[in-house]
């Protein structure tokens, strides 16, 4: 019987995981549980190990601007631990990683092929991380690549959108950012469909279908909660600086999936969708 962990199952991601992977042998394990940069921590774990998903990450865009050295143990250093205990016990590991390993000047969507260039900090320490898992266990490295997630357990912007949308006459959102909104529940799924699959190591692109501007995505939530979307008004980036650079097109192409005879992941808007009904949003 296949074992599996999950490294930072504490988290969205982990949580929904670990509800995908209902009724199999599955260890999780939080980041206050498992370093996943402590080499002897990371063996330990693995004994009997067949499938390892990494959700463990330094996920604080705008603070890795100044502590580069923190995001890199978590992102790059922890990556390439599991990647050399994988490849040593024979294992697949499956690498979450980022849009923001590309720069987000593209008109069409990125190949999962095309070369890293990332636009800040975070996305230095997750390219770091692509490059040490594939390198390091080249026969079962999976990179998935993700972007703009949202789910049930923790801070995700439908939440925070109709929270506002409440509390206020109208919400400004940038309209100059795109993306593919991804529901996490969607991406545990399509993980576990791809563990269970003979599809090659390599790099796949895990976002939902489509594409949206934030204030697209806004507009959509605020129209699933019955609210209405006119109270929802486009600005541009210009309005909300941040220490970290934003990628302005964050559009990911999914042809590593029909190369593997795997359907990608649906429509953002079907998605959304489903995840309102039942709920995901709060009252």
């Amino acid at each position: 019987m296949t074992r599996y962990l999950i490294t930072g199952a504490a988290g969205m991601l982990g949580r929904d995981l670990q509800v995908a992977l209902a009724g199999r042998d599955v260890v999780a394990l939080s980041r206050a549980e498992l370093d996943i940069t402590d080499a002897a921590a990371v063996a330990s774990a693995l004994a009997g190990i067949d499938v390892v998903f990494n959700c463990a990450a330094y996920t604080a865009v705008d603070a890795a601007e100044t502590d580069e050295q923190t995001a890199r143990r978590v992102n790059a250093v922890g990556p390439a631990t599991l990647a050399e205990a994988t490849a040593a016990n024979d294992a697949k590991l499956f690498q979450l990683s980022t849009d923001y390993v590309f720069q987000g000047t593209a008109g069409s969507p990125y190949p999962e092929d095309e070369p890293r260039h990332p636009l800040n900090a975070y996305g230095r320490t997750k390219a770091e991380g692509e490059e040490a898992v594939l390198r390091l266990n080249p026969a079962g490295g999976y990179v998935v690549r993700t972007a703009w997630l949202y789910g049930e357990h923790g801070a995700n912007f439908p939440a925070t959108m109709l929270r506002l949308g409440r509390e206020r006459d109208s919400v400004q959102v940038v309209a100059d950012q795109v993306g593919q909104p991804t529901w996490t529940a969607d991406l545990a799924r399509q993980l576990v469909l791809l563990a269970d699959s003979d599809a090659p190591a390599g790099v796949y692109h895990g976002t939902n279908s489509g594409q949206a501007s934030w204030f697209e995505f806004a507009q959509a939530t605020f129209q699933e909660a019955g609210i209405d979307p006119a109270k929802v008004e486009p600005t541009d980036s210009s309005q909300f600086v941040r220490p970290a650079p934003r990628p302005a097109y964050s559009v990911l192409g999914h042809d590593a999936w029909s190369r593997a005879g795997l359907e990608p992941m649906r429509d953002w808007r079907a998605a959304l969708h489903e995840a309102a009904t039942s709920g995901v949003f709060g009252d």
